[in-house]
């Protein structure tokens, strides 16, 4: 690995995702996305400040791997988490890897000084019990799905205390009302 750990960039759960906590409907369906709209230059901030990518197979092959991620403006490396052999067809830029902590050690020196953003809510879950996740960032639609992949399953652990990157532990106050 190249740099000190301080010049290296984050490793970040990154989702968007519906107000009771899923990240994707049943069967990794995005559909819910149509018409929800992002802030003034956003996608081209994850543009610029993501080196790498690390995905789940199943993710991969049906959401990120058809619709490039950011609306097709990043390009860069992607890791895919997998214990199945890959058979067939590899992308370019993109490298299969069966262990945790193997991708994100790769993909950390492909990202370089550059955030790695993990697009799977079960490793994202792997990443933060190992202590390899530096973060969450999350935005926050307004739609209520009731189904589908949620951002962190474990039902019976211990919950898991977060703070904003300021420190606190203060409330998100939102207030939404149902659209017509």
């Amino acid at each position: 690995m190249e740099g000190s750990e301080a010049s290296l960039g984050k490793v970040v759960c990154h989702f968007t995702m519906s107000l009771d906590g899923f990240v994707a409907g049943p069967g990794h369906d995005m559909s819910w996305l149509a018409g929800v709209t992002v802030p003034p230059g956003l996608i081209d901030r994850y543009v610029a400040s993501t080196g790498a990518i690390v995905a789940g197979r199943r993710g991969w092959q049906e959401v990120i791997g058809t619709h490039r991620p950011y609306g097709g403006k990043w390009s860069g490396p992607v890791f895919v988490l997998t214990h199945h052999p890959v058979n067939g067809h590899v992308e370019d830029g993109v490298t299969y890897v069966d262990d945790l902590r193997s991708a994100l050690a790769q993909a950390r020196a492909a990202a370089g000084a550059k955030n790695v953003e993990i697009f799977s809510p079960g490793i994202g879950k792997q990443a933060l019990e190992l202590g390899l996740l530096d973060e969450f960032d999350l935005h926050v639609a307004p739609v209520l799905l009731g189904d589908g992949v949620r951002l962190y399953e474990a039902p019976g652990a211990t919950p898991v205390a977060l703070r904003h990157s300021d420190g606190s532990r203060s409330v998100v106050d939102l207030r939404l009302v149902p659209a017509p």
